[in-house]
């Protein structure tokens, strides 16, 4: 597959995905000043919402859960750091930037060694029809969803339900399932240290706060923070993989560089959105180049306009995508329920 861009030239000039990974290559050093610039501005924004919800709460409990959910945003931004913590983009010191991400990790509810290998073996995979269900949402083709009977097509549909996928599934993914090193329970005692090195830590911030504010803190503001940021967590992610005009292939077929930028989109966000999520709604080119740090990604369509249109995705047309299920293998498209009864 490959990608039109115009130069100087009228001539169009065709780039593999594999030279954009070339090209990509000269944005992936990190800028220490502004890596700990970003990290205070975040961590400070969260801070002084969390400040003054405990505030609030003193006169109106509502108020304090608005203001905590309001908070999640921010809680998103923390994990988009620990997210580039994990690729090794956000410090040139390894040892550093996992540290970091473990302490992040307690913020996010997410221990970090064993979701950073969950996550790698997500980007190693991502869009390969014979290597799903590890770091990615769950997604049956029309043929294999006719194929279930009546209480495994219920099931998915349950599954693909937005109330499971955006309300319920986050909140059982963050509050309990990461709790334990699920998919790599036996792939050795590291992800067993990080789920429960993360969950004593967790325990020890819980104890904390209900020590500090009582059951009012943790149950107003601690709750809806952790809920609000799963939710919207998910959202990203799911949009970011699950549009229309995604990619996948059958494991022969799958090529990693072609998938990672034909199969993530650009989610073009406004401004503001763009800045308070992390610019992770520049997807293809996070999947292409994992190693460029979050605040370079606006350089890199900036500088390469080719990139801009290639799977963008607005907010309006993003809304859209919570009605697709299914990858017909045929019109290589995503499509929802109803379309699917029609093939």
């Amino acid at each position: 597959m490959t990608f039109q861009t115009t130069l100087a030239s009228p001539a169009p000039v065709e780039r593999s995905a594999q030279d954009w990974v070339r090209i990509l290559a000269a944005y992936r050093t990190p800028n220490t000043a502004r890596s700990i610039f970003e990290l205070g501005v975040t961590l400070g924004g969260f801070l002084a919402l969390w400040a003054l919800a405990v505030w609030a709460l003193q006169s109106s409990v509502l108020l304090a859960m608005a203001l905590a959910m309001i908070n999640g945003i921010f809680l998103v931004r923390l994990f988009i750091i620990q997210h580039d913590c994990g690729h090794g983009s956000y410090f040139q010191n390894r040892k550093l930037a996992d540290w970091l991400g473990r302490s992040i990790g307690v913020l996010t509810l997410t221990p970090y060694d064993y979701w950073r290998r969950t996550h790698a073996i997500h980007h190693s995979a991502s869009g390969n029809l014979d290597a799903r269900g590890i770091g990615d949402v769950t997604t049956l083709t029309v043929a294999e969803y006719k194929a279930r009977g009546a209480l495994g097509k219920l099931k998915y549909r349950a599954y693909r339900h937005p109330l499971t996928l955006f309300g319920i599934g986050p909140i059982y993914q963050f509050f309990i399932q990461h709790r334990l090193p699920i998919g790599l329970m036996r792939a050795g005692a590291r992800y067993w240290i990080s789920a429960m090195g993360t969950n004593l830590a967790l325990a020890c911030l819980i104890a904390t706060i209900w020590y500090l504010g009582g059951s009012a803190v943790l149950l107003a503001i601690y709750v809806p923070t952790g809920a609000a940021a799963a939710a919207l967590g998910v959202w990203l992610f799911y949009v970011q993989h699950q549009f229309e005009t995604t990619h996948w292939e059958d494991g022969e077929e799958w090529q990693l560089h072609e998938a990672a930028l034909a199969g993530s989109s650009h989610y073009d966000l406004p401004a503001p959105l763009r800045w308070l999520t992390g610019n992770i709604g520049i997807h293809h080119v996070h999947h292409l180049y994992s190693r460029i740090p979050f605040y370079r990604l606006t350089e890199v369509l900036r500088d390469h306009g080719a990139l801009v249109e290639i799977s963008r995705l607005t907010l309006w047309e993003s809304f859209g995508c919570a009605r697709l299920h299914l990858w017909d293998e045929n019109s290589r498209r995503l499509v929802s329920f109803r379309q699917a009864r029609a093939l």
